[in-house]
């Protein structure tokens, strides 16, 4: 039940980071800015918290990777955005859109893990 309740933490945090960035940001003309930002940004810190907690402090990695990361990362709105993309006719934006997020994400989650740990 502790576990549970970890991760209902994290996620609700991550979960209302996400909406407020999303206030803030928005879109920009066609292009869905605040999704692609939070994808590319729990995607770093995903790569930085495993590195860093790896197989230890289990309460810690079901708060901050399950819990808030899962609830701060979109990958299923940016699914659902890059279909509307593709159903608008905006095939530029939807191949800069879902290539960048998956290029940035992948190299932000490896510059995340690079970081040296503090040991």
């Amino acid at each position: 039940m502790k576990n549970l309740l970890f991760v209902m933490l994290g996620g609700g945090a991550g979960s209302a980071l996400r909406y407020l960035i999303s206030q803030w940001l928005g879109k920009v003309g066609h292009f869905p800015l605040s999704t692609f930002l939070v994808n590319v940004l729990g995607s770093f810190a995903i790569g930085w918290l495993l590195t860093h907690f790896g197989n230890s402090q289990q309460a810690l990695k079901l708060l901050l990777i399950t819990g808030f990361c899962g609830g701060f990362t979109t990958f299923s709105t940016f699914s659902a955005e890059n279909m509307q993309l593709v159903e608008d006719g905006q095939y530029s934006t939807f191949v800069l859109y879902a290539l960048g997020s998956l290029v940035l994400g992948l190299a932000a989650a490896y510059l995340g893990a690079s970081i040296p740990t503090r040991e």
